[in-house]
């Protein structure tokens, strides 16, 4: 009798996960959202971790900083374009966050707190800049860029007198929390600017465009300190 009731029980569990891909609203969403970046931009993704009903992280950290938008299990290193990865762990995760290895052959990222992004965008477009996809997330804005090496990185930075530490970059062995459906992510994560897709595939700027806005961005907006970084 228990030998059937453990069967009938993994029975609807596995039910339960299956509707929960195949029905309406975020789990699809998230899913279809993973599978663009990976199968029709060829961006590598991971799962992040998943909160829990009060926000907080689904990670053994206590008091952990960043919920929902870190890797886990998988960790980052298995980030991966194969769509066949990709459903099958938005089947196993399916609140699961959205996250994007940067660097290699996936864009990479200047990220400013929401004020200076804000800032920095308005004053891109005034000069008559093309800034290419821009993540916003509660805390922060993340500008998505061509990919850069640390060499290339420590040239631009070496050749400005200041970097103010609000600025942060996302390159090689990084990541950036990308929306996976309005809101996205269970953090408030959208598209301030959507990928636009084209025959060479999604245009990103390069960091050299962009920074010395967003290092004046971020010297002259002040920092709100919230303790939320991503």
């Amino acid at each position: 009798m228990r030998e059937t009731l453990g069967k009938l029980g993994k029975r609807r569990s596995l039910l339960a996960r299956l509707l929960a891909v195949a029905s309406p609203g975020r789990p699809k969403a998230a899913r279809n959202a993973a599978l663009t970046c990976a199968a029709s931009w060829g961006w590598p993704v991971v799962p992040g971790v998943e909160t829990r009903p009060d926000g907080s992280c689904g990670c053994s950290r206590p008091g952990c900083v960043v919920p929902g938008a870190h890797p886990s299990i998988p960790g980052l290193l298995a980030a991966t374009t194969d769509p066949r990865m990709v459903r099958w762990w938005w089947t196993q995760w399916p609140q699961a966050p959205l996250l994007m290895a940067t660097g290699g052959r996936a864009p990479c990222a200047l990220s400013l707190p929401a004020a200076a992004g804000a800032w920095a965008l308005s004053e891109l477009d005034r000069r008559g800049v093309h800034t290419g996809p821009v993540v916003a997330t509660p805390t922060r804005f993340l500008l998505l860029v061509a990919p850069y090496g640390l060499p290339e990185l420590g040239e631009l930075l070496h050749a400005r007198d200041r970097v103010p530490s609000a600025l942060r970059f996302h390159g090689e062995g990084g990541y950036a929390l990308l929306p996976s459906s309005p809101p996205g992510g269970g953090a408030g994560v959208r598209w301030e600017r959507p990928p636009v897709p084209s025959q060479g595939g999604i245009a990103l700027p390069s960091a050299a465009d962009l920074l010395d806005v967003a290092i004046e961005a971020g010297l002259n907006t002040p920092d709100t300190g919230s303790r939320l970084a991503y």
